[in-house]
Parts: C-alpha cells; structure tokens; sequence
C-alpha cells in the first residue's frame, strides 16, 4: 500500500501541510478544462509551494484524455517522482478497474519508474451491500477512498469498510450552502472513523485554512455562506484521535479567529474557550498518515496563499 513519504524535516508545520491538497481543479466550483489542470498541476508541482501538493484528482472515465493532454509535462528522467492520480468513479467500478490498469500500463517506464500512476481510487457507497460489491472488484493494491454519507449516522459504514481495510472519506461542501454539514456531524464522523483505526479524505467545500463567511463560486456575484476550515478539520481531527471531548472538537471546527493558533516547530497551539491546547509533532504525524490524510480542492492556489498570508507556511 503506497504510504507518504517522511518528511524533509520534522518541523509541525511540514509535518501538518506536506502533501495536503490533492488538486480537483477539474471539479466545480473551478472546472477548469484538462489541459488548463494538468498545466497547473505542472506549475505547482514547480513552484515553492510544491511540498504542499498532493495527487491530481480526475475522473476515471477521463484518464485517457488526461494522458493525452498531460504527455508534455509528465517527467521522463530516470529516478524522477510521477504524477501520482486519484481516480474518482464513473459509477462502473469494473470499466474504472479497466481504465485504471490501462493507464498504469501505459505509463510505466519499467517495472518500477513511471511518469505518472494511479496510486488511488475515490467511489461513493450508500449501503454495507455496495461496499461489500467494491471489496470483492477493486484490487487491494490499490487505495480506496470510500465516501459515506455524513446523515444520517454513518458508523455502521464505516464499520463494514473497516472490515475490508479500506479507506473513507467525508464531503464538507459544495457550491450552495445546503451542501454543508453541520459541525457536529463532522464531529460524528471523525470519531466513528477514529474509533474504527480507518483512515480518511476530506473533500469540497474546503478552501479556505479558518473558518469564516466565503463565496461559494467564482461567479461575479457569487452566493456567501459558512465554510469550515480545512486547518480546523485536520484540528479537530487530531483533537479526537487525542481523546479529546466532542463539545471541544466542535469549538475547533467553528472557530473563526486565525489569532488564536500559533504555529511553532515544535505544535499548534489553539487558544480556544476552554484553554489551551498543544497539538505536538507526534499527534501532527499521527493525523496525517492514519487519521485525516488530505483533502480535496478545486482551487490549490487559494488555501496555500491564505496559509501564506497567516504566516503558517
């Protein structure tokens, strides 16, 4: 099972942002055409912010439109790191399956260097039955991602993808403001995945690193609403695999004021209601390899900018 790679050094803030954003500039609000996202996938994977960059997010059933557009800048040197991709399901798990090993196939240099691989799967389940489906079609050589819905109560899925050893993930928005959960069923689900030792995903509705008010698209007048941040998920992720209460994993995903975390090499402190709270490089670690792995974005250029601007990276 690929795993991440260690990071170059052991400073909090690399341990809590490398690799976080998995880029889905193909997807709404953005929907960029292929050849404008893997153009900016090219560029960020050039640029200073290129540590914060995780997988390109593209559909299944488009891979081959992917290779056709992204043949220019895949790297072709000899020990050189591939595009790694999530394949996002077409609802044809066996035709993904297919369109997954074509694309492998034809990219792979030799039998260990290729230009760019599918390393991961993302599909949407709604019952136990569908998940059992998935585990017996998708080879477990590859990491699947599983989204359940947030409502109603979402433990017993998350049970039966532990049974399989996959993997879930969580929908945090979309582009109107129905399409946000409410902080405590986020809640709900993090500790239900927390309980069940399965590592999860976020995905939408999370470009921002704070919680606040922000436009739901890039229209010119677009509709505003609520957005969690995607530093106050990770956080309160990393309050529950910690112990810590719900009631105060809730306060972190609402918690608006960037002036109440410091970021040090060592933690994350949060200065919330309740006290203080230190968020160390261990439990950072932890959160990142077995508890909220990444996230999701449309857009990679706003949440590293604005993580700028706070002067957390």
């Amino acid at each position: 099972m690929p795993v991440r790679s260690p990071p170059i050094t052991d400073h909090a803030a690399r341990l809590l942002f490398e690799g976080i954003v998995d880029y889905a500039g193909l997807y709404p609000p953005a929907s960029v055409s292929m050849l404008a996202a893997v153009r900016n996938y090219a560029n960020y994977r050039g640029s200073g912010a290129a540590w914060l960059l995780g997988r390109f997010v593209c559909p299944a059933s488009a891979l081959a439109d992917f290779s056709q557009q992204a043949d220019m800048y895949l790297p072709r040197d000899a020990g050189a790191i591939p595009w790694r991709l999530a394949a996002v399901g077409s609802g044809d798990v066996t035709a993904d399956m297919e369109a997954v090993a074509a694309f492998n196939a034809r990219h792979r240099v030799c039998f260990d260097e290729a230009g760019a691989i599918v390393d991961s799967y993302e599909v949407k389940v709604t019952s136990v039955e569908e998940i059992d489906r998935l585990d017996a079609t998708i080879p477990h050589a590859l990491t699947t991602y599983i989204e359940v819905p947030l409502s109603p109560d979402p433990r017993a899925l998350i049970g039966a993808i532990a049974r399989t050893g996959r993997r879930v993930k969580m929908r945090m928005g979309g582009v109107t403001a129905e399409a946000f959960p409410t902080a405590e069923t986020v809640v709900r689900f993090l500790a239900a995945s927390v309980e069940a030792d399965v590592p999860a995903k976020a995905t939408a509705g999370l470009h921002h690193p704070i919680c606040g008010a922000y436009r739901l698209t890039y229209d010119e007048h677009p509709p505003v609403a609520p957005m969690f941040g995607f530093i106050n998920v990770f956080l309160a992720a990393a309050h529950i695999a910690a112990g810590g209460s719900h009631h105060e994993a809730i306060l972190l995903l609402s918690e608006h004021d960037a002036g109440t975390l410091e970021l040090n090499d060592f933690s994350l402190v949060w200065r919330g209601a309740n006290g203080v709270r230190h968020f160390d490089r261990a439990l950072l670690q932890r959160v990142r390899e077995s508890v909220l792995v990444s996230f999701g974005s449309c857009s990679f250029t706003e949440p590293v900018d604005e993580t700028r601007r706070l002067g957390f990276v």
